[in-house]
């Protein structure tokens, strides 16, 4: 099922005359902290500074429930409802950067959830294509993308595992729940060289944040990054 998130020319503004720009920095101040912390599994202690623009920029606030506002801007993943979570902003930083996305990049998201991540990569990206399993969860998501201002974005309700074949190749892919093994149908509607980014493992089990590089030859092979732990990928 799609739902009414337009693909017209984007639009950065946002509603927002934030009561929360303290917090926000401090926040990004910790993400930079943890990523020097972690160099040693990322290969670098500064992310792209595109990508923490665009996190200081988006009111995190707005995709949490009402009851953990307080709490948006803890560098912490919070419950969102139907045992989903909005991700840790370091991990959203963090993959986003592994992406590598260039402002004429079409992407696909597996895993909507709340929408903040969709909007990190409407903020860098061309276009955002993202799919979510839960139907509660896409039909808020798109409304709060849709209130937040965002035009390029189209969400879709359904299998992720399956991803988006109308609309690939996908210039990047990032799922942002756990699969047991690497998504062969995702793998296919990527574009030769570029990157898919995804959590790699069983639930409650040790996962790695992987990177899978399109138009191998071969066996398909993913790059472990960071441990990490994410809910299970739903769908085939």
């Amino acid at each position: 099922m799609l739902l009414p998130v337009t693909t017209d020319p984007r639009h950065r503004g946002h509603p927002d005359g934030c009561p929360y720009q303290e917090q926000r920095r401090r926040l990004l101040g910790e993400i930079e902290d943890e990523v020097r912390k972690t160099r040693e599994y990322l290969g670098t202690d500064t992310l792209d500074p595109r990508v923490m623009s665009a996190l200081g920029s988006i009111p995190r606030h707005e995709f949490v429930p009402e009851g953990s506002r307080h709490l948006a801007y803890e560098n912490s993943p919070l419950p969102i409802g139907h045992g989903q979570t909005i991700s840790q902003p370091y991990i959203v930083a963090v993959m986003t950067h592994l992406l590598e996305i260039r402002p004429d990049d079409a992407i696909l998201e597996i895993g909507t959830g709340c929408g903040y991540q969709t909007a990190v990569l409407a903020e860098l990206a061309t276009s955002v294509y993202s799919i979510e399993y839960v139907p509660e969860l896409a039909r808020d998501a798109a409304a709060r993308l849709a209130r937040l201002g965002y035009r390029n974005i189209e969400l879709r309700t359904g299998d992720g595992s399956l991803g988006w074949p109308e609309a690939a190749p996908f210039d990047g892919i990032i799922v942002t729940a756990a699969a047991q093994r690497v998504p062969l149908a995702l793998v296919a509607q990527l574009k030769a060289g570029r990157r898919m980014v995804l959590p790699i493992g069983r639930a409650r089990e040790e996962q790695e944040l992987s990177i899978v590089v399109g138009g191998q030859r071969g066996p398909v092979v993913a790059r472990p990054i960071l441990p990490v732990a994410f809910v299970p990928l739903k769908g085939g």
